[in-house]
C-alpha cells in the first residue's frame, strides 16, 4: 500500500478510543483483561517495526488489570477504571528506571510521579513507559539507546518528539491514549505528525513531580488521543497540584467543555514564526492544510485574519532555561560518557548559562506576557483576538535518520527550521492544542495550533472539538502497515 493511499480508510479493528473503552468496561460489555491482554499483545507485534515502547509492565498490568475487574464487578466506577493507558519515559513508575531516552544502568524510581499517582486513583492500568529521545531535546525520538521510533502512517518517517514513543503508539491503536511531556512543543509536534489530539496545558495543571519545575518552568505533562474527547478525560484524570509543586492554576473542567459551544470566536492566523535567523517558512503542504482549516473556522462562524503576533526576542528567554534544563538532568546520569555528544554539549553551554542568566531569562516572563499577550481580548489594550491559530510545524515529518551525524549546532539549526512554531507557548507557560490539518501529496500528516492567553484550556478544548466534528479527523487511520 503506498502511502498517499493510507488517508482512504475504512473502520478500524484495533482498539476503540479512551470513553468507549471506560464505558464497555463500565457497561459489562469487556473486561479490563481483555483491554490490556490485548493492548499487550498489540505492542509486542508491533515493536519490531514501530518501537513505541522503552518498558512494559505486562505482568504487573494484568495483575492490575485482574483487580480492575474485580473491582468492577463489585459495582465501583471510576473515570478509567481498568483502561489500558501509557506514560513516557520521563515519568516515574516505582520500582522503574527512568532512562528517558538515555542508556546505561539507571535505578529504579523509588515512588510513582504524581501525574502515576492520579492515573491510578482514576482507575487506569498503566501497560509501560513509551520512548522518548535523550532527555526530550529533539522533535525526532530516535537514539542508540533503543533505536528510532517509527511513525504508523510511514515507517520511513519520524513520529516526532519527544514524546513519539507516545504518539506512535496512541496513532497506531496500541492504547487508546497516552501521556507525554512537552518543553518545546513535545506533545503538540508528535501530534501533529501523526494525526492526533496533543494538549500542552497550562504551566501547572497537571503535576510535573518529582519536579517542582521541569526544565525551568519549560516542560508540562499533556494527553495525546484520538479525538478531543478522549485528550480530555485523560487531562481530567491527571491534573492537579502535588502539596511541592510551584505553579497552582485553578481546576478546569475539560470534559464539559468538550461538550460546549465555543461561540462565535476572533481567530488570528499568523504565518511568520518568532525570530529564529533561519527563516522558515511553512511547506507548501503546511500552508496549504493550515490555510483549509482557518476556512473551516470561518464556515463555522468565527471571524479569522491574519495577524503578527509581537514575540520579540522571545528566544532569548528560551535558550538559556533549555539548556540549564538538559544541564540539570544530564549532570544526574551516572555514565555520562553514555550521553549522546550533543547533549554534553547542552550540557556544557547550560551550565555556562545557568545561575544568573537562567534568572534573567525567567524575569523576562512578565514583559513576555504583557507584550504577546496584547494580541488577546484578555489583555485591556489587546487586539480583541480569542485564539491564535498558527502550523504546528514548519515541515511535515522528517525521514528516520535525518538528523544523524550532525553536531550540536547543525542540529539545533535542523530543527528549529522544522518546528519554529511551538516553543514560544512554553516560555509563557500558556497552554495549546495540535489538532490534525490534513496530509501531505505523500500521506504524511501535518497539524495546527490553537493557542490561548493564560488558562484558556476550556476555550481552546470546546473550539478544538467543534472542528473535529466538521472534520471529522478520527475516521482516518493508519494502513496496517506503512512502507518506507
Amino acid at each position: 500500500m503506498s502511502s498517499a493511499e493510507a488517508v482512504e480508510l475504512t473502520e478500524p479493528t484495533d482498539s476503540t478510543g479512551l470513553a468507549d473503552t471506560a464505558r464497555a468496561l463500565a457497561d459489562g460489555r469487556t473486561t479490563s483483561t481483555q483491554q490490556v491482554s490485548a493492548a499487550l499483545a498489540r505492542i509486542e507485534a508491533s515493536q519490531s517495526t514501530l518501537n513505541a515502547f522503552r518498558h512494559l509492565r505486562a505482568t504487573a498490568a494484568l495483575a492490575e488489570a485482574a483487580e480492575a475487574d474485580r473491582r468492577l464487578a463489585a459495582g465501583e466506577r471510576l473515570p478509567l477504571l481498568g483502561v489500558p493507558v501509557a506514560v513516557k519515559d520521563d515519568t516515574d513508575i516505582a520500582g522503574m528506571p527512568t532512562h528517558f531516552g538515555c542508556g546505561g544502568d539507571l535505578p529504579a524510581a523509588a515512588e510513582d510521579s504524581e501525574a502515576v499517582r492520579r492515573l491510578r486513583a482514576a482507575g487506569a492500568v498503566i501497560v509501560g513507559k513509551t520512548n522518548s529521545c535523550e532527555l526530550g531535546q529533539w522533535p525526532f525520538t530516535e537514539g542508540p539507546a533503543f533505536g528510532a521510533t517509527r511513525n504508523p502512517w510511514h515507517t520511513g518517517h519520524t513520529p516526532g518528539g519527544s514524546s513519539g514513543g507516545s504518539a506512535a503508539a496512541v496513532a497506531a491503536g496500541l492504547v487508546p491514549a497516552a501521556l507525554g511531556s512537552d518543553g518545546a512543543g513535545s506533545v503538540r509536534i508528535p501530534a501533529a505528525w501523526t494525526h492526533l489530539i496533543g494538549i500542552k496545558p497550562q504551566r501547572g495543571r497537571i503535576s510535573v513531580h518529582p519536579h517542582h519545575d521541569a526544565f525551568q518552568g519549560l516542560t508540562v505533562n499533556g494527553p495525546l488521543a484520538r479525538t478531543v474527547a478522549d485528550a480530555a478525560l485523560l487531562l481530567d484524570a491527571v491534573a492537579g497540584a502535588h502539596p511541592g509543586d510551584l505553579h497552582r492554576p485553578p481546576p478546569v473542567a475539560a470534559s464539559a467543555a468538550a461538550g460546549r459551544d465555543p461561540g462565535r470566536l476572533r481567530i488570528a492566523l499568523a504565518w511568520r514564526p518568532p525570530l529564529t535567523l533561519t527563516g522558515s517558512a511553512p511547506h507548501p503542504a503546511v500552508r496549504r492544510a493550515v490555510t483549509s482549516l482557518a476556512e473551516a473556522l470561518a464556515r463555522l462562524g468565527h471571524h479569522v485574519e491574519e495577524a503578527r503576533p509581537r514575540y520579540g526576542l522571545i528566544g532569548l528567554g528560551f535558550v538559556p532555561r533549555a539548556t540549564a534544563g538538559i544541564a540539570e538532568l544530564a549532570a544526574l546520569h551516572p555514565e555520562p560518557a553514555l550521553l549522546d555528544p550533543r547533549t554534553r554539549s547542552a550540557l556544557r553551554t547550560g551550565t555556562r548559562l545557568g545561575g544568573r542568566v537562567v534568572r534573567a531569562a525567567r524575569a523576562r516572563e512578565v514583559r513576555q506576557h504583557r507584550r504577546i499577550g496584547r494580541l488577546f481580548r484578555t489583555s485591556p489594550a489587546g487586539a480583541g483576538y480569542d485564539v491564535l491559530l498558527t502550523p504546528t510545524t514548519a515541515a511535515p515529518p522528517p525521514r528516520i535518520g535525518a538528523f544523524d551525524g550532525l553536531s550540536a549546532w547543525r542540529t539545533d539549526v535542523a530543527i528549529t527550521e522544522a518546528c519554529p512554531y511551538a516553543w514560544p507557548w512554553n516560555v509563557l507557560g500558556w497552554p495549546g492544542i495540535n489538532v490534525p490539518a490534513g496530509f501531505t501529496a505523500d500521506g504524511l500528516p501535518v497539524g495546527a495550533q490553537l493557542l490561548g492567553p493564560s488558562r484558556s484550556e476550556e476555550l481552546l478544548i470546546s473550539l478544538a472539538a467543534q472542528l473535529e466534528a466538521d472534520q471529522r479527523w478520527y475516521e482516518h487511520r493508519p494502513p496496517a502497515s506503512a512502507g518506507s
